[in-house]
């Protein structure tokens, strides 16, 4: 009996010490460092094997699987999974252990080459390395197709690469192919905007891009960019012979060998296409607005070109009862009420006639019927015994500061519209030695806004002046008055700015527009090409860089592009290099748009979409292992 119980007590704490170092080993497997002191693993997962192989012919099955030499994880297969032709209905594509695993629940077209293009879908499952441009092709007829077509694509005002957008082929010419049916081939840009599309048969081809927000792989919504290509494509190719030089040291002071090395490049590599949305939003009102009894606010989503038309609803009286001011960007439209009777309504029942898009895409013209309804109304101040009630004032800002840039406006805007507007009471005085001398400069109003207005007059250098208005002498449409006012602005010295002349070469006569950009690549001023050259006087020191739109139709803007009337967007050029604008200081410049090819133009300082830097644990691995190798 002693025996066995011995024997059992030996048998638990075998089995103990068998678990401890089962776990031991695990933790050890499950830890991301470099074992032993090895290097770090900065290689992508290997293709191994698959079910079918790569490049079967005849298949007739719905699942593929494929192998890699490694645990491998699939990020965004929905997203970043591309399948062509395209599938109506989705695949299901999981990472298992070190397979991928595709389920097609679509049938497939006789005679076809499809390829699963992963882009940068798959990487390894511990240091995440990540394997590019992965693709798999299988054909259901008797041969794959092999012919590619490659290029890049940049948007068309800003020249920035596009990344994820859908690349596609179609074989039908026709223009209504566009907009009617689904892509023959598609591929998706990567992150700087280059495209691949494999596995093209032969034949003639239209190219295009969309961003295919609703996966329809058609220009079937006018709000989705878009690009086409002019010029019909045929795919082919020619065998030619890659030059690389090996070095006998380091320095490359000296050729050891050239080594040729034999390769099929296929063509066309170096298709650019433009991406552009179409000059169509939808136009719709939002939610109208009234804060205060005395005004209300109908917001559009989009600038509007035609007014609506309002109709009040229970006033006997004819004639206007508001008056109308417009937002700069013309999306709000404030109705300043001027009938007392009006303004005393809780309620305002409006009838509203304005252009709406509609089911087809159209403006046309729609009634709404609203109720706004002053929700919150405001409580007279509560006075202590003997106080009198605080005047509230007219408001008025005029812009500018005491120290103004000559290119600056002064502009004088009231808090609210005025009964009458005389400009012969808003006094500006400059001041000429030591006294003041009053000025008679043009006073305009804002077109847009009854309580603004600018003064037309062409500042010059270090001059100051003082704009006053006495006490009283506006009232607004409400009663109130203004308080006394004075102001004092200085214009800069002629030395505080610089001055940049390019002369444009290239252009080939047609109208230019040139802007002038910050570091975020934000437009700070605009200019006209004229006489061959675009003139920025007067500017601020900095840094300045320079794009160029070739304005076809001349009204001094850039327009985009429309695919029925087969007009592409106005060309868009860079300088390559910024301006260093210094005080009393002229910069003049030659710039031919074409010396540079445009894929090339765009300084990388202002380029939002920048090629993808190593990640930080990558570039330590990486010095991680030199050094090691150095050692051995």
């Amino acid at each position: 009996m002693i025996d066995k119980y011995i024997s059992r007590i030996k048998e638990t704490l075998f089995a103990i010490v068998a678990i401890c170092f089962a776990v031991c080993g695990l933790y050890a497997c499950a830890s991301m460092g470099s074992p032993g002191g090895g290097a770090y693993d900065i290689t992508p997962p290997r293709f191994v094997s698959s079910t079918p192989e790569p490049n079967a012919i005849g298949f007739t099955g719905n699942k593929i699987e494929i192998i890699f030499d490694e645990l491998i994880v699939l990020e965004k297969p929905s997203e970043r999974v591309i399948i062509t032709p395209p599938q109506k209905q989705l695949p299901i594509i999981r990472a298992l252990g070190n397979r991928i695993k595709i389920e097609l629940r679509d049938t497939l077209w006789p005679n076809t080459t499809y390829t699963i293009d992963f882009t940068n879908a798959i990487a390894d499952n511990n240091e995440k390395n990540v394997l590019e441009g992965f693709t798999f092709a299988f054909s259901t007829g008797e041969t794959v197709d092999s012919l590619i077509i490659a290029g890049r694509l940049l948007n068309a005002e800003n020249l920035e690469p596009m990344p994820s957008i859908v690349i596609g082929l179609h074989t039908n010419l026709e223009d209504s192919a566009f907009i009617t049916e689904i892509f023959r081939r598609t591929t998706r840009t990567n992150d700087q905007g280059d495209f691949w599309v494999r596995n093209v048969s032969p034949g003639t081809y239209r190219i295009f891009a969309l961003n295919d927000l609703n996966r329809s792989y058609k220009f079937d919504q006018p709000d989705k960019a878009i690009a086409f290509y002019d010029s019909l494509i045929v795919p082919t190719f020619r065998h030619e012979i890659r030059m690389d030089t090996v070095w006998t040291d380091t320095l490359k002071l000296a050729i050891d060998t050239i080594i040729e090395t034999p390769y099929t490049r296929f063509l066309p590599d170096d298709i650019l296409l433009f991406l552009f949305q179409e000059d169509f939003v939808r136009q719709f009102m939002s939610r109208p607005e009234r804060n205060e009894a005395h005004k209300f606010t109908l917001p559009f989503n989009a600038p509007v070109d035609s007014l609506p038309e309002i109709t009040l609803f229970d006033r006997e009286e004819s004639g206007e009862w508001y008056i109308r001011e417009i937002s700069q960007d013309r999306k709000n439209i404030i109705y300043w009420i001027t009938d007392s009777l009006v303004i005393q309504r809780d309620t305002l029942k409006l009838e509203v006639n304005y252009l709406k898009t509609d089911s087809m895409n159209l403006l046309s013209s729609f009634t709404d019927t609203l109720k706004l309804v002053q929700r919150v109304k405001p409580q007279p101040p509560k006075l202590k015994k003997g106080e009198e009630p605080k005047i509230v004032f007219l408001d008025i800002n005029i812009s500018g500061s005491t120290s103004m840039d000559v290119f600056d406006t002064l502009k004088i805007t009231f808090s609210e519209p005025l009964l009458n507007f005389d400009p012969r009471l808003i006094k500006i005085e400059e001041k000429v030695d030591t006294s003041w001398k009053v000025q008679n400069f043009p006073i305009l109003a804002d077109s847009l806004n009854p309580r603004s207005f600018w003064v037309n007059k062409k500042w010059p250098y270090e001059k100051e002046y003082r704009i006053s208005i006495d006490s009283a002498a506006f009232t607004s449409i409400y009663g109130k008055w203004n308080d006394k006012k004075e102001h004092r602005i200085k214009f800069k010295r002629e030395e505080d700015y610089g001055h940049l002349y390019v002369a444009i070469e290239g252009d080939g006569g047609i109208p230019g527009v040139g802007e002038l950009l910050d570091g975020s690549d934000k437009v700070v001023r605009r200019a006209i090409l004229r006489n061959g050259e675009l003139s920025f006087p007067n500017l601020k020191p900095g840094k300045y860089y320079l794009r160029y739109i070739v304005d076809w139709n001349g009204n001094g803007r850039w327009d985009t592009g429309n695919f029925r009337e087969r007009r592409q967007p106005e060309p868009v050029f860079y300088y390559h290099e910024f301006f260093d604008i210094r005080q009393n200081w002229e910069v003049e410049q030659t710039w031919n748009i074409h010396e540079i090819p445009i894929i090339q133009q765009k300084p990388l300082e202002i380029t939002k979409n920048k090629p993808q830097q190593k990640s930080t644990n990558r570039a330590k691995y990486e010095e991680y292992n030199q050094k090691l190798n150095e050692k051995k």
